[in-house]
């Protein structure tokens, strides 16, 4: 069964510097929907993986929060659709 499009943009958006949701649904509705919809489930295991990463306790404090951050960046970018193609096509 096919997740409902609003399921996709269910996500908490207080902490992207860039959030559109114009342009978000835009790139869900659009030729590139099936790559955005990828790209947001990909972010979703990006989140995951960051919460199991900052619960770790075996790695160093300062290389763990980095590690975090930069998936929770990559998340981030994922979402704000700029891995989409530029062009319309």
């Amino acid at each position: 069964m096919r997740q409902p499009d609003e399921d996709w943009l269910d996500f908490d958006t207080s902490t992207l510097e860039d959030w559109d949701d114009e342009r978000a649904r835009t790139a869900l509705h659009g030729v590139h929907g099936p790559l955005y919809r990828n790209h947001l489930r990909i972010a979703a295991r990006l989140d995951q993986w960051a919460a199991a990463e900052a619960q770790r306790t075996d790695t160093d404090a300062r290389y763990r929060a980095g590690y975090v951050q930069a998936l929770e960046d990559m998340a981030a970018f994922l979402r704000q659709t700029y891995f989409l193609p530029e062009d319309p096509d």
